[in-house]
């Protein structure tokens, strides 16, 4: 289904709408005219048989292929990746258009469940493909460049080799796989459905978010203590969801004998476990330095003894409520991407133009921001929950950076073009960088920078120290629920255990904040996924020092770097930049950019 989910890390947050402007659709026609598109019919007709072909040509054979024969099964298994990824994305974004819609979510589990059965005779290729002699490998790579190509994904393949089960029972878990999906809907549409009452109106969880940055305080607090009522009043579904998820993930990682609960995400991401380690490390050492300090600037600025969580994202007291309209969210965006580079801007203009982003807040769309990049051969979809605050500009910045990543990598094709989680954050994080340094060199005073200061502190503890606390809460729930059941009050103890850590001693928590686990969609979605937004940052401000001390030639790097997709490792990929993200040193590289905004907050005080 849709892999870069939600891809923001408190939501959408801002306005209720008035004033924005016109706000784009997506246009879909792209991937299909509509659900019953003889294309689409064409299609799945196509597909059923390509797999069905694919599995009599190749199964029990693939040891008997010389170069140019395993490099054409590759290339139709490519193929057929395109096309089920073509029919899965055109499904899956109408679902998130309107998630509480029975027909789409009907057309998108029938769609599902087709693939899948199309897609079960399949399950051999990478099995055969673990068994073939990594010496006979190396010599076809030898033989014939153009197979040599994906080598990057055939070693990715390979590392799951040590955790694979016998093809019976690879299909049977193939197979299955539905039944996951199907809770994860029931999240999806659980969440969507969710309605909240705040002084006399009623609103969907983004609207309800949204007020977490109103000015006004007794607003922040109701909507908080609402926020708390409604999880409260469901937290034996989401507890629900999230044992039968962790438990589902346990069985399957004791059958492929993974040693922790973490291994297989690390290896999805092609990274260490040690870098992963190194830099959960360096983020929670530094909580003191960052997080703790920050928000006690905050406590003060606000007037507060004691900060609730209704606070943790208030406005400043000296901010105006400034409403950005569409039209100047993408001037400013544009703006910057185009003064890095004129090409950027060229890539990210289509966005705006053809109908690739959603961007408007509706009944039933689904929360966050995601861009979803379809297949290589169409292109990618940015969806948004815009609300017209400063924050949402930055998360446009953000989305539209995936999107440039993900059109530049394409052209690597379906299997090499999908980059590993750890280094897509890279382009995403790195635009919400350009557009913050355009913002800040344009500030009128020093109240205004201050202001851009704070707003991009906040933004980076949220998804630096914010993230590394969901991580650390996301391996004790595992833990956890290796041992038994967990009941809706064991996962509130857990939460909490990482909250006061990671926030540090200026907060007091409400009765009630324990159940806000619940709405986190990563947690569901994509297990250990949360880590990635910390490398990610931690990567782009690295990469950014570099630009400043050393912009001559920076461009063209960057974007060969964007360009190679998955084609390499992290190391190769920051080579050029003279960075190794394996150096535990590296992290505090990246740490030191946020502790350093922190000292220009401190010295404006003095």
């Amino acid at each position: 289904m849709i892999q870069p989910a939600f891809d923001a890390t408190d939501a959408a947050e801002g306005h209720d709408g008035k004033d924005l402007g016109e706000l784009p659709e997506w246009d879909l026609s792209d991937l299909y005219a509509s659900a019953d598109a003889p294309e689409l019919q064409r299609d799945l007709e196509w597909l059923e048989k390509a797999c069905a072909d694919f599995a009599a040509d190749y199964e029990g054979k693939l040891d008997t292929l010389d170069a140019a024969g395993l490099l054409d099964c590759i290339h139709r298994d490519e193929k057929i990746s395109n096309i089920a990824g073509r029919i899965m994305s055109f499904a899956g974004l109408r679902y998130h258009q309107l998630t509480t819609d029975g027909g789409r979510t009907k057309f998108l589990s029938d769609c599902q469940e087709k693939i899948t059965n199309f897609t079960t005779p399949l399950v051999f290729f990478t099995l055969e493909l673990n068994r073939l002699d990594e010496e006979k490998l190396k010599t076809l790579y030898a033989e014939n460049a153009d197979l040599a190509r994906y080598a990057p994904v055939i070693r990715r393949i390979r590392a799951m080799k040590p955790h694979q089960l016998s093809d019976e029972l690879e299909k049977f878990l193939h197979d299955m796989g539905v039944v996951g999906d199907a809770w994860e809907r029931l999240f999806d549409e659980t969440i969507a459905g969710l309605s909240f009452d705040v002084d006399g109106d009623t609103l969907n969880i983004e609207g309800t978010l949204n007020l977490l940055t109103e000015q006004d305080r007794t607003k922040r607090e109701a909507a908080s203590r609402e926020l708390a009522r409604v999880f409260g009043d469901n937290i034996r579904t989401f507890a629900r969801v999230h044992n039968t998820a962790a438990k589902e993930k346990e069985v399957i990682d004791r059958w492929r004998k993974m040693p922790t609960a973490q291994t297989g995400r690390h290896l999805s991401n092609d990274v260490e476990p040690e870098v992963v380690e190194a830099l959960r490390n360096a983020v929670v050492a530094a909580y003191p330095k960052l997080s703790h300090r920050y928000y006690e600037l905050k406590r003060k600025w606000l007037g507060l003894d004691k900060m609730q969580v209704w606070d943790r994202n208030a406005p400043l007291p000296v901010e105006d409520t400034r409403i950005v309209d569409w039209d100047g969210a993408r001037t400013t965006v544009m703006e910057a991407y185009s003064a890095f580079d004129p090409r950027m801007g060229d890539l990210a203009r289509p966005f705006f133009d053809r109908g690739w982003i959603d961007a408007g807040v509706k009944p039933g769309k689904a929360p966050g921001a995601f861009s979803h990049p379809t297949v290589t051969t169409v292109h990618p979809y940015v969806m948004l929950n815009y609300l017209g605050k400063p924050r949402d500009v930055m998360t446009l910045a953000h989305e539209l950076g995936h999107g440039v990543h993900q059109v530049l990598a394409a052209e690597q094709g379906e299997l090499l073009a999908s980059t590993p989680l750890t280094l897509a954050e890279t382009a995403s994080v790195f635009g919400e960088m350009l557009t913050f340094r355009k913002m800040l060199d344009a500030a009128k005073d020093d109240a205004e920078r201050k202001i851009l200061l704070a707003g991009k502190v906040e933004d980076m503890i949220n998804t630096v120290v914010r993230q590394i606390a969901f991580y650390d809460f996301e391996c004790k729930l595992h833990a956890a629920r290796r041992e038994g059941e967990l009941t809706p009050d064991d996962i509130n103890a857990l939460w909490m255990s990482v909250q006061a850590e990671s926030l540090g001693p200026a907060f007091e928590f409400m009765d009630g904040y324990e159940t806000f686990w619940a709405y986190i969609p990563h947690f569901v979605h994509s297990p250990f996924y949360v880590y990635a937004y910390a490398f990610g940052d931690g990567l782009v401000n690295a990469l950014y020092a570099v630009y400043e001390e050393n912009p001559e030639g920076f461009q063209d790097k960057y974007f060969d770097m964007l360009k190679a997709g998955g084609s390499k490792h992290h190391k190769d990929l920051l080579a050029p930049f003279g960075l190794d993200a394996s150096d535990p040193k590296f992290w505090d590289k990246g740490l030191s950019m946020i502790s350093g905004f922190i000292d220009q907050l401190e010295a404006m005080e003095g």
